[in-house]
């Protein structure tokens, strides 16, 4: 029967897709999902998840910042991995996650596709060896739904490129001040328009050179695949906090 995925925020967009492509997968299924909104779903909805009955092996979350609290205590009650997919949590809440990996399994990253996390090693490649005499600007654009910018795929491409670099400082808004741009700034520009899914350019700017890196997601799929693949890596590991660098460790698939 495989990995038993909990999906919390089953009934949103992303939800249903995961669920979706449970249905092909023979390693793993859905046994049960979290939402507060109710609508047909092929497997058991709860509403909060302590009333969850069915046994669990993993969850898949793609829902709200605000359920954060609800879902660490049940996992952690119960002693059960998380792979967390949503994106928006504020700093409190990422330190809060970070401290429920001392007693459970936590998976976490801002973006669930493979192609984009490649994207990032090959920037943090790029910023290593081109070093200061490049200027870095990050671009990402997202459909006008979106909530939070810049999106955190964005600042996971800065934090790594910040990680072989020194003395970084990020630059979301060049309009309110009059100076020449500095040599530590990794510029971040957001765009919102239409139902793109999500598209990253890194561009690095040199004396009469430029090179792009960029990303485009044609599909919600890729996010669901890898938020598979992780809960399949997840299931039987030991307490932790990992990423989806340990996940291409072990080539991404499963």
């Amino acid at each position: 029967m495989g990995t038993k995925i909990l999906i919390s925020g089953c009934n949103g967009h992303m939800g249903k897709v995961v669920a979706q492509e449970l249905e092909n997968r023979k390693n793993a299924q859905v046994v049960a999902g979290i939402d507060l909104t109710s609508a047909p779903c092929k497997f058991p909805v709860y509403s909060n998840p302590i009333n969850v009955a069915e046994k669990v092996d993993v969850i898949i979350d793609f829902s709200n910042p605000a359920a954060l609290s609800s879902l660490l205590t049940y996992a952690k009650a119960q002693k059960i991995p998380v792979v967390f997919c949503t994106t928006g949590y504020s700093e409190e809440q990422e330190k809060e996650i970070k401290k429920a990996s001392e007693e459970i399994p936590i998976f976490r990253s801002g973006n669930m596709s493979i192609g984009i996390n490649l994207l990032i090693e090959l920037a943090k490649k790029a910023a290593k060896i081109l070093g200061t005499d490049f200027d870095v600007e990050i671009i990402e654009k997202h459909h006008n739904q979106k909530l939070d910018a810049p999106s955190g795929t964005a600042l996971m491409i800065a934090d790594g490129i910040s990680s072989v670099r020194d003395e970084t400082h990020y630059v979301f808004d060049r309009h309110s001040q009059r100076k020449k741009r500095e040599k530590s700034e990794i510029g971040i520009s957001s765009i919102r328009g239409g139902t793109i899914i999500g598209e990253h350019e890194v561009m690095f700017a040199g004396h009469h050179e430029v090179i792009t890196l960029t990303h485009s997601a044609q599909s919600r799929e890729i996010f669901a695949i890898g938020a598979i693949n992780a809960a399949c890596f997840l299931a039987g590991k030991p307490a932790g906090f990992y990423q989806m660098s340990d996940l291409l460790k072990e080539g991404g698939q499963f």
